[in-house]
């Protein structure tokens, strides 16, 4: 948004700015190749493959890290660990009775979250425009904004992991949900902009808790694939989603387009409050088993 507003209303070397915004952002992908190539593999995953010492290597290195931190050796690891190992896995094995229930929460799940993250973060200068702001304005209150998705996850590292996983999505949705509501009522300057940046610090709670969460529900023979195929009913839902807020923001305004995103995000409290296994301090075989 902040590059939006100083590019789109310019042409820089002749150049359209809508089409630097888009170049800028593709330039994302080389940091991206970058720290992917630092990223280790997964051991279990090339303990499976065969592949023990290159396991037995990143490990290791985890470990020192860890025994540094902690001044202490760690435990030696239990037979569960190495059972979990054995064998490879196939698309029905998602749909078995120990992951079936999880596997239709997940598709739930991600089919209406992307309402409340993509349905405010990608419609914040029509819905600010649409409650009056001038379109300008709109795009300079949307900048100031989106200077939340860089300061969010550093302030969501805070309570990463001493809070239930679970329970931090179902936060994270009621306080889009509320604020939201609260953002439709409002028209002036300030408290659009205090609400959109609590609505979005919530989309950053929402989105790198149920990211770590949807991966802690698989075995490592078939998360891959498990998290592939739920996370791709977001992108189903994605080429709905602008159509919908669009036809509710011409209908019913701004007020219509939060309440809608305030009833998807009530889907997401009750699949993931109602349905969703609990993850935290637990070993990865007992939450798979």
């Amino acid at each position: 948004s902040l590059v939006s507003y100083w590019l789109v209303p310019r042409a820089p070397l002749g150049i359209a700015g809508w089409r630097w915004v888009v170049f800028l952002g593709a330039l994302a992908a080389v940091a991206v190749w970058g720290i992917r190539r630092s990223v280790p593999e997964s051991p279990r995953w090339l303990a499976q493959q065969g592949r023990l010492e290159e396991a037995d290597r990143v490990v290791a290195q985890m470990e020192a890290r860890i025994e540094t931190g902690l001044g202490h050796p760690l435990p030696q690891p239990g037979a569960a660990a190495a059972a979990e190992m054995a064998g490879t896995g196939n698309f029905s094995e998602i749909w078995a009775p120990s992951y079936r229930k999880r596997t239709i929460m997940l598709v739930i799940f991600n089919f209406f979250q992307t309402i409340g993250f993509y349905g405010f973060g990608n419609w914040v200068p029509a819905l600010m425009a649409s409650s009056g702001v001038s379109t300008p304005n709109s795009l300079k209150y949307s900048a100031i904004v989106a200077l939340m998705y860089p300061v969010g996850p550093l302030l969501c590292t805070l309570i990463a992991d001493r809070f239930e996983r679970k329970w931090q999505i179902v936060a994270a949705a009621v306080g889009t949900a509320t604020f939201g509501l609260l953002f439709g009522q409002r028209t002036d300057a300030e408290w659009l902009i205090s609400f959109g940046l609590l609505i979005t610090l919530s989309n950053n709670l929402l989105s790198y808790a149920y990211h770590a969460y949807q991966a802690e529900l698989y075995p490592t023979r078939i998360r891959a694939r498990a998290v592939g195929f739920v996370y791709s009913w977001s992108r189903l839902s994605t080429i709905f989603t602008s159509f919908l807020i669009a036809g509710f923001l011409d209908r019913f305004g701004t007020r219509g387009v939060l309440a809608f995103i305030a009833a998807s995000m009530g889907v997401v409290v009750l699949a993931i409050g109602v349905l969703g296994p609990r993850t935290k301090a637990l070993a990865l075989e007992e939450i798979s088993r």
